[in-house]
C-alpha cells in the first residue's frame, strides 16, 4: 500500500446543507462565489462544500448562514476532497457518508429547522412558561451521566 500524501495540508472542509423554502444550493454557491477568496467550492444536491484556509471558510461560513440561519446547517468534513481512502472515484459507488447527509437532509433537519422558527416567535415568557410545562419535556439539560458510571457501561461492552 502506498503511503498517504495529503493534497490540501493545512486546509479545512465544512458542509453547507440547506432546508429552506427560499433558497436553493445554486443560490448558496453564487453567495459563496461573491465572498470567498481562493476557496475550494462544490455545489452538491444538498447545498454545499467549502474547502480553504481555516480563516476564511469559516468566514464563508458565516456569512452564508446569515441569509437564512434557521435553515442553514454546517458540519466539519473529516477528509479533504479526493482523498483517495475515501473517494469515491476510488471505492466505486456514493461515498459513504453521503447516506448519513441524505437521511439528516430529508428526515431531521426539518424539525430542526421548524423547531428553531417556533422557538424564534416567542418571547421570554413563552419561552419560560414552555420550560414548566408538566408531562413535557420542554428544554431542560437531562442529568448527566457520572463518568464511573460510563465507565463501568463501557468496561461490561468489553465481555
Amino acid at each position: 500500500m502506498n503511503p498517504y500524501v495529503p493534497a490540501f495540508i493545512g486546509t479545512v472542509t465544512k458542509y453547507v446543507f440547506i432546508e429552506s423554502p427560499e433558497y436553493t444550493p445554486s443560490d448558496l454557491a453564487l453567495r459563496a462565489y461573491e465572498v470567498s477568496e481562493g476557496l475550494m467550492i462544490k455545489e452538491t444536491c444538498f447545498g454545499l462544500q467549502v474547502t480553504g484556509s481555516p480563516d476564511e471558510v469559516g468566514r464563508v461560513v458565516t456569512s452564508l448562514r446569515s441569509i437564512d440561519p434557521n435553515h442553514i446547517f454546517v458540519k466539519d468534513r473529516g477528509f479533504p476532497p479526493g482523498d483517495p481512502r475515501r473517494c469515491r472515484a476510488n471505492l466505486g459507488g456514493a461515498r459513504p457518508g453521503y447516506y448519513g447527509h441524505e437521511f439528516e437532509v430529508s428526515s431531521v433537519i426539518p424539525y430542526v429547522s421548524h423547531g428553531l422558527e417556533v422557538l424564534e416567535g416567542m418571547d421570554e415568557k413563552e419561552f419560560s412558561e414552555l420550560e414548566m410545562m408538566p408531562g413535557k419535556p420542554g428544554l431542560r439539560i437531562p442529568d448527566v451521566l457520572d463518568v464511573k458510571r460510563l465507565k463501568e457501561l463501557m468496561d461490561a461492552e468489553e465481555l
